[in-house]
């Protein structure tokens, strides 16, 4: 464990953009208006979720497409795309074209593995080729080559008035450098780092192993340092490798006695699946924070994964309300980011995007 918790370089935030099935727009707008509060509240980062055939957000490079005509400096993510849900070509000319949109602020994160009930929706997803479908860490070297600019097909040139390129166009040579992987388990931590990835983690991780920890319970927090601490051993900048954390993290500083009692009561609700591993994958959740900014700021300093990064992008709550969210982000980015050592960047319209 660090002997001292890092200052706090980089604050980011992470929604679901939860939408009523009878008015989508509204839910999606909400989502684009928090970003641009983020930006003007000096937000570094802001990530959405994934969610397949949910109520939650299923495109995020479409809609962070509509948030780069809304803002102009802060860094927008995905957190994260399963890549068993995509062809790599595909996203990566997807990925390209968003990050040029941009102006150099996108930060993909990605998964593997099958897709989720991928019995129930093999046929809609790859009705010829479900039995055939690599889920495997390869995929995601198909998508990472393919970004670098290595060549996808093995013929360039000109057809009549086409113009035919081998590699994935528009090419965007810093967006190699802006990728995070999702790892919640030892195993994909180390590939991370071997492949010079970010690395994301969040409020889940694989009870796996002892790795970190003293005889006993489960540590959420001992595990996800082990994994923080495996994938710098495994990447090339070592210590320098950028690890972001994604914790629940709900501040109540200026919430009313109303907020502040569902915010508690959704938080009571969630503890039951935090107490031992679920499921045969053996998933372990850390709790969610909910309390005053000196609350919190003790609770993080004393989290063994926290003490390993000095990036966050704090999870928002699924179900809250928009006003909740505005209140949590501006106790976030007010209070308790510039008390865990955060400088907020600057907000002010036109401010170069830089490549976080």
């Amino acid at each position: 464990m660090s002997p001292h918790p890092r200052p706090l370089r980089k604050l980011g935030f992470l929604t679901i953009g939860l939408f009523d099935e009878a008015d989508p727009r509204r839910g999606h707008e909400s989502t684009l208006d928090l970003i641009t509060l983020g930006e003007q509240l000096g937000f570094d980062s802001a990530w959405l979720r994934h969610r397949h055939l949910q109520y939650g957000i299923s495109s995020p490079v479409a809609v962070l497409a509509a948030a780069t005509q809304r803002t102009s400096r802060i860094q927008l993510g995905t957190a994260v795309t399963p890549l068993g849900w995509e062809n790599p070509l595909r996203l990566a000319e997807d990925l390209a074209t968003v990050d040029v949109l941009s102006g150099g602020r996108l930060n993909p994160g990605f998964s593997v593995g099958p897709p989720t009930h991928y019995e129930h929706v093999r046929d809609a997803l790859y009705p010829d080729t479900a039995g055939a479908e690599d889920f495997s860490p390869r995929r995601a070297e198909r998508l990472l080559a393919l970004i670098r600019g290595e060549d996808a097909s093995d013929f360039a040139g000109t057809e009549g008035i086409e113009v035919y390129s081998r590699r994935v166009q528009p090419h965007s040579p810093g967006l190699a450098a802006r990728l995070w992987y999702g790892a919640g388990s030892l195993r994909s931590a180390r590939w991370a780092g071997e492949q010079g990835l970010n690395l994301l983690t969040s409020s889940v991780v694989k009870a796996e192993d002892k790795d970190g920890q003293d005889d006993g319970p489960p540590d959420f927090a001992a595990i996800q340092a082990a994994q923080i601490r495996a994938f710098r051993e495994r990447h090339p900048d070592g210590e320098r490798a950028r690890v972001s954390q994604g914790l629940v993290v709900i501040p109540t500083d200026t919430a009313t006695p109303e907020q502040r009692a569902k915010y508690e009561a959704y938080a009571r609700s969630r503890t039951p699946r935090t107490l031992a591993p679920q499921g045969p994958a053996r998933l372990l959740f850390a709790p969610d924070l909910v309390g005053t900014t000196p609350e919190l700021v003790e609770r993080l300093h004393a989290h063994a994964g926290y003490r390993e990064v000095d990036e966050v992008a704090f999870a928002l709550p699924f179900s809250f309300e928009h006003q909740d969210y505005v209140q949590i982000l501006t106790d976030l980015a007010t209070r308790l980011g510039p008390a865990l050592g955060w400088q907020p960047s600057d907000a002010h319209p036109g401010a170069a995007p830089g490549e976080g």
